[in-house]
């Protein structure tokens, strides 16, 4: 119970200082965690992915909330590239369930490794072309919502470098990508829950691949850490941070292989 407090209240310092999702923390760690507690070896990535991206909804919430006051949200790209990351998060659960656990372990490893090479060189793209029509952001909202379910992010590491490559300004670009990243929690909650639904032998208080303890207790605690981290991050270095994040997701990902394959 208090690993899980915890781990809420490192998820939501983080999202606020860095403006990252909280699932390249939560899923290794509460794969750990589940490990630890003896949750079945077969299962254990997936109910942190599941339970991760069912704590990101509140904190998504806020964070949509909070942008929307603020008018950056971009609506009308975020009404049209919905339906394409709704379709696309909720068809990456059903690969996620039939992927074996030490599959996702060595995915989530892997694309970890990718963003923390992106923080570490600040990679930013160059703003090559506009924003595309329905059918071009549809498509592109598919492929942010499969691998994000898969990853159990709320998106903004794709998002906001699509956005920018489009020529939408950096603000607006995380203000959108913070609305986009609602629908990808919600949906990826459904989808794990049904894809969990009829699993045999999973913990007790799960519902499908959610175990709701952690939910319940994490997002209590994230929801108000995330508002210090973001009033921090005018007085703190961010840039050198994200450095140090970079080198926490890999060490926390080399742990969740550990777990996983030990």
């Amino acid at each position: 119970m208090v690993a899980f407090l915890a781990l809420g209240g490192v998820v939501g310092f983080l999202a606020g200082l860095l403006g990252i999702g909280g699932g390249g923390v939560m899923v290794p760690v509460l794969t750990a965690l589940f490990v630890g507690q003896a949750f079945p070896t077969e299962q254990v990535v997936h109910l942190a992915l599941g339970t991760s991206m069912a704590a990101i909804v509140p904190t998504a919430l806020s964070s949509l909330w909070a942008h929307h006051c603020k008018g950056a949200v971009l609506w009308n790209v975020v009404q049209r590239i919905t339906p394409g990351i709704l379709l696309g998060t909720f068809a990456g659960t059903f690969l996620a369930s039939y992927l074996s656990t030490n599959s996702l372990a060595i995915f989530f490893a892997c694309f970890m490794a990718y963003v923390a090479l992106q923080m570490w060189l600040g990679i930013k793209p160059t703003p090559h072309r506009d924003v595309p029509g329905m059918v071009g952001l549809s498509a592109t909202g598919a492929g942010i919502g499969g691998i994000s379910a898969l990853v159990a992010i709320g998106g903004g590491t794709l998002s906001v470098p699509f956005l920018m490559w489009c020529n939408v300004n950096i603000r607006q670009a995380i203000a959108t990508s913070s609305a986009i990243g609602f629908p990808i929690a919600l949906a990826g909650t459904v989808g794990y829950v049904l894809n969990g639904w009829q699993v045999a032998g999973l913990p007790p208080y799960t519902l499908g691949f959610v175990y709701w303890p952690a939910v319940v207790l994490i997002a209590m605690v994230s929801f108000f850490t995330t508002s210090l981290g973001a009033n921090l991050a005018h007085s703190l270095p961010v840039a050198a941070l994200k450095k140090v994040f970079a080198v926490l997701l890999v060490l926390l990902s080399a742990k969740m292989l550990h777990s996983v394959f030990a």
